[in-house]
């Protein structure tokens, strides 16, 4: 049981790592505050963020990857949502890492 354990562990870790990588680019991080309004267009973001398609394929990809983002094909169009139950493992995650405002036990 430790094992599957410690695979649990490992593979919540690499998720983690993976969330903050997706997060830690300037484009990726207005991509995500543009979907956190609804679904886009895929043009609609190129418009918005004034980047060559191939750029913005490319950080949607590291954030579909993470499973940050969601797509969905209409006709020709690809529209791109933030996918919800991601989030909230994420906010989960960040709730159970901060800081307490307990008093700190006394040291040595």
């Amino acid at each position: 049981m430790v094992q599957i354990k410690s695979r649990n562990s490992l593979a919540r870790r690499a998720n983690t790592a993976q969330w903050f990588h997706a997060l830690s680019d300037e484009t990726r991080l207005e991509i995500v505050a543009m979907l956190s309004s609804g679904e886009r267009c895929v043009c609609e973001l190129m418009d918005a963020l004034d980047v060559a398609q191939s750029r913005l394929s490319f950080h949607l990809r590291v954030l579909k990857e993470a499973g940050l983002v969601t797509d969905r094909k209409d006709g020709r169009w690809v529209h791109y949502s933030l996918n919800r139950g991601r989030i909230e493992e994420m906010e989960a995650l960040l709730h159970s890492i901060k800081p307490s405002t307990r008093a700190r036990a006394a040291c040595c």
